[in-house]
């Protein structure tokens, strides 16, 4: 099988010889671009939550006894505060691309203008 030349997804359909998943070949090409830069953000963010979370382990890790220091107090604070704010963006993302592929809503900042 093929992979779609829009979303990579394995296809059998083709379309003048490019090879088409059915979702893709039922939007225009402003739609597929959207689910594009969609999912790239929706990636992009699941790659910082990602990064988030193996800094807060690091951090954690290094507090043998359990009890931190202050600083390491503080440290466990930013780290925290980063991976939730990592989280957030990724929920944002999966939810703007769920609104886009389950109900076709095109987030304002994705709309053309004039």
């Amino acid at each position: 099988m093929a992979a779609c030349a829009y979303c990579g997804i394995e296809t059998q359909l083709h379309i003048n010889d490019v090879p088409v998943c059915i979702l893709c070949a039922d939007l225009t090409p402003e739609k597929r671009a959207i689910r594009s830069k969609l999912f790239r953000q929706w990636s992009e963010a699941v790659l910082r939550a990602d990064s988030a979370n193996e800094a807060f382990r690091q951090v954690m890790t290094r507090i043998p006894s359990g009890i931190p220091h202050s600083d390491g107090t503080q440290r466990i604070k930013n780290v925290s505060r980063q991976l939730s704010e990592a989280r957030k963006e990724m929920i944002a993302a999966h939810d703007r691309l769920n609104d886009f592929l389950e109900r076709g809503i095109i987030p304002e900042d994705l709309k053309q203008t004039g």
